[in-house]
Formats: structure tokens, sequence, C-alpha cells
């Protein structure tokens, strides 16, 4: 699908931030790849092998079990558990995020034709601020509206759509949303406005 697919009617655009301006993983395996460093300076621990087992629970049980199989596996103490929620959250990242390319061309449209681009991240605001900030949008950031939505009532509450329609002035009509997870498909759904699965554009 393609923006010229989308009802030339809507004058804005809703996009949820992880999976669907860039791969989420980008950012995490960035992490993980700094944090196994840190502990093979601290603990004398292979790097390679934390990185590696790092990214397999990742990709086979999830984000939230990463650091408690790294402890499991090679003995962590507890308090580096903080190290790493730090590091998650204020990290500098070696490269910078990178936006899908079809997702790029979707946005470079929206701006060429006067329309507004809306993020809303659905995190803690801390961690997704930080992502954002190291997006390369090649220009697109001047042209960026964020929320966030823990700031306000997470997503599945349409709280934040609301408040972002209201500020801007924008009826159900006017609105499309693009996203990844199911919060944000309910989230789009409580609210009365149209909504794509980043999986129908890239």
């Amino acid at each position: 699908m393609k923006y010229s697919d989308i009802d030339q009617q809507k004058s804005a655009f809703v996009f949820e931030l992880d999976n669907v301006i860039y791969p989420e993983k980008d950012y995490l395996f960035q992490v993980y790849y700094l944090f196994a460093s840190f502990l093979e300076y601290t603990e004398l621990v292979d790097a390679k092998l934390i990185t590696a087992l790092m990214v397999d629970t990742y990709n086979t049980q999830g984000k939230d079990a990463v650091f408690d199989k790294v402890k499991e596996k090679f003995a962590i103490d507890e308090k580096y558990r903080i190290n790493f929620q730090h590091l998650l959250l204020t990290v500098k990242l070696p490269l910078k995020l990178l936006v899908y390319q079809a997702l790029l061309d979707m946005l470079q449209e929206i701006v060429v034709d006067r329309k507004k681009i809306f993020i809303v991240a659905n995190d803690n605001p801390a961690l997704q601020l930080n992502k954002i900030k190291q997006t390369e949008w090649h220009g697109l950031e001047n042209y960026l509206f964020c929320y966030f939505a823990e700031e306000i009532s997470p997503m599945p509450e349409p709280d934040v759509l609301h408040l972002l329609m209201k500020e801007h002035g924008l009826a159900r009509r006017d609105v499309v949303m693009v996203g990844y997870s199911e919060a944000a498909a309910n989230s789009a759904e409580a609210c009365g406005i149209d909504y794509y699965n980043i999986r129908e554009i890239l």
C-alpha cells in the first residue's frame, strides 16, 4: 500500500513508534552490545557470548526475559539490572536508527501534501524520547508532533488520541493511524478512527 492508496481526505496521520517507524530491535541490539561490553570490562566475561545470548533470548522469549537470562547463564549479580535499565533509557547509540524506507517515503509525501504527522509512543516516555532523538529523520523531525501515551493513559486506552485530536482541532474522519501492536489497534478502534497495520505498508 502507498500513500496515494489512503483516503486523500485524511489530514492527520498518527504513527506508533516501535516497529512502525523503525525496527525496535535496532535499538535494543545496540544496547545489548554495549551492556555486554560493560560486563566484559567489569566481570571479565565474554562480550560476544553475552550479546549472542541476549539477542537469542529477545528472538525466542521477548525483551522482558533478556536480563534474567543473562543473570542465570553467567551468574551476573542482580545489582547490574539497574545498569541495564539505565542504559536502556539513556544510551547514546553507536549507529542512528533508520526509518523503514517505505515508511520514510510515505512520511515525505505527507509533508509535501502539508498534512500533519503525529508519533504516539506507548512505553516509558524517557525511553521513547531517547529513541526519537536518535532516529535519522532526514529533516522530518521539524514536522512531527510527539505524544507519550503513558503520560496520559497507556494504550489501548484511547485518551492520547482524543487529546491530540482536541489539541489540533481534528475530527475522527480526519485521522488515520498506522500501528503494529494490538494495543494501538484497539486504541484506534475505541477512538473511532481508521487504522492500518504497518504490515500493509511495508
